[in-house]
């Protein structure tokens, strides 16, 4: 059995046990068992019929239909007449019968989603376009990201991509395998399911039941996947569409889900599956994973530094096949420190203890994940020249049996995530014992990522600290959206002292052209 919404789906059908005439007036009789009833997209119907080679059909308007459940395996289908004196008349019904009530769930649903779809079909305008409201989801998301986003998670080697990412998978994997006492004989639902591979872990788990919403393509594969594992997918249903749209015949005891970007928030997925917790888990249920900390530290790598000012190079050019490129500079040096730094790098290029921010996924509000602020405080434990802020995350299964935590911390197994460094365009000069603060605040926008806000000053250190005066101050804005992907395994730097001496290119060496009032502000004091 299947539930969908119908898109890019020609038809959906359930074998049905009976169904016969409600109207005592009708002469007909009604197909004889087993009956196969069939929702079409090409006709906007719902057809009851012996097989598909039988004359003897009836057939239902999706847009004029209503189904009513009489009993666990019981239902009604009746087609709406007209409406005379505020009274609603209906021409004629049928009584269905089903195997089991799983299925009768099953049918009530994809008949609300198949309806939805005939009542959107059906209100083509002349222009071609669809009129129909718009979901949470479309309502803050730019319809190009969301288009880009569903295509490149509808595609097998992406998926590959993360499967094969054997720490996510595996943790993921031991998490489940290890709480069956959460699984066994309970419903779950899979939130951006993809391949469906979460979906397979759950029923192996022993899951009652596992709805797994898939809104890209990549459903279509899911569905062959699920199919080819038979004694799993009899208990898996693929429902193709969005968490904030679709609709579910029951609740969910336990929901799991993979919505981890860089950083932990990129592509704001895990708005979609908070909005799942808000719409399908019961009291109680619980999550897979259930919280999720946003580690972050100051890092020295002078070496990073100077890579990413030497990209900017290029626009020093005076005279590039005659032309001068140099009113770009400016510029490009600050796109170029623009751009948040995606790779795997050495944990002893961090100079100061890491600290976290937790977020709680069961807790949290969906709106509380638009603007995230955290206060920066540290000590520095060395001498040197900070050049930024680096970032990681790990996520918690939270599970009766066993306690699992996935990371993606510098110095563990690498994943797909790597880490992610913010690298000031103007570094900072520490002392050992001396504090370093600031923030860094986390802008939602609409391409399904955030804006990225960091400052961070050093304090006085020494005699009069205790007056807590900032001696220098750099802050920088960055694209979340548009990293650098610096995909090197870490390399172990060494930090002797006079690798400092070396004839590098520094920020505070380059005259950098005033931009607009959103540009990265330096402050030397």
């Amino acid at each position: 059995m299947e539930v969908s919404l119908g898109h890019k789906r020609k038809q959906q059908e359930f074998s049905l046990v009976s169904v016969s005439h409600l109207s005592p007036s009708s002469s007909s009789t009604s197909p004889s068992p087993p009956v196969v009833a069939c929702f079409s997209a090409d006709s906007l119907e719902l057809r009851f019929q012996q097989d598909f080679d039988s004359s003897d059909v009836i057939k239902f308007d999706l847009q004029a239909a209503q189904v009513f459940k009489l009993g666990p395996v019981q239902s009604v289908c009746i087609s709406e007449g007209s409406e005379a004196a505020k009274e609603k008349s209906y021409s004629r019904g049928i009584a269905i019968e089903f195997n089991n009530e799983e299925q009768s769930k099953a049918f009530h649903c994809a008949f609300e989603q198949w309806k939805k779809e005939a009542f959107v079909q059906g209100a083509q305008l002349s222009n071609g376009t669809v009129s129909t409201s718009k979901s949470k989801f479309d309502d803050k998301i730019e319809a190009s990201s969301a288009k880009m986003y569903f295509h490149y998670y509808g595609q097998l080697l992406h998926q590959q991509n993360m499967l094969q990412d054997y720490v996510r998978t595996g943790t993921y994997f031991a998490a489940v395998i290890e709480n069956r006492t959460d699984f066994t004989g309970r419903v779950v639902v899979d939130v951006g399911a993809g391949s469906g591979i979460l979906s397979l872990f759950a029923a192996q788990a022993g899951a009652k039941h596992v709805y797994a919403v898939e809104a890209s393509e990549m459903a279509e594969y899911a569905r062959k996947l699920i199919a080819g594992n038979p004694s799993l997918g009899k208990r898996i249903t693929v429902v193709k569409g969005k968490v904030e749209e679709v609709e579910l015949p029951e609740k969910a005891d336990i929901l799991i889900s993979e919505p981890m970007g860089t950083l932990l928030v990129n592509e704001r997925m895990l708005e979609s599956y908070v909005i799942a917790r808000d719409r399908f888990l019961i009291p109680d249920g619980k999550m897979f994973p259930g919280n999720g900390r946003i580690h972050m530290a100051p890092f020295s790598d002078e070496y990073l530094f100077i890579e990413i000012a030497n990209k900017a190079l290029f626009w020093q050019q005076q005279s590039y096949y005659g032309v001068d490129l140099t009113p770009l500079y400016g510029s490009a040096f600050q796109g170029y420190f623009s751009q948040p730094v995606v790779d795997a790098f050495d944990p002893r290029l961090l100079v100061a203890p890491s600290i976290s921010h937790t977020i709680d996924f069961t807790k949290i509000k969906e709106e509380e994940l638009y603007e995230i602020e955290i206060p920066l405080k540290f000590i520095s434990l060395v001498g040197a020249r900070v050049h930024g802020l680096a970032c990681w995350f790990d996520v918690l299964f939270n599970g009766s049996t066993v306690q699992r935590w996935l990371t993606t911390a510098p110095g563990a197994p690498t994943t797909h995530w790597y880490q992610l460094r913010c690298v000031l365009l103007q570094p900072l000069y520490v002392m050992a014992g001396q504090e370093i603060t600031g923030q860094l605040r986390l802008v939602a926008h609409n391409a399904q990522s955030y804006t990225i806000h960091l400052t961070m000053g050093v304090k006085m250190w020494g005699p009069g600290a205790e007056q807590g005066e900032v001696l220098q101050s750099s802050s920088c804005k960055l694209d979340l959206k548009e990293p650098y992907y610096r995909m090197s395994q870490p390399q172990a730097y060494t930090v002797a002292p006079d690798q400092q001496q070396h004839p590098l290119i520094h920020a505070q060496d380059i005259h950098i052209q005033g931009q607009d009032a959103d540009e990265p502000d330096v402050e030397l004091q």
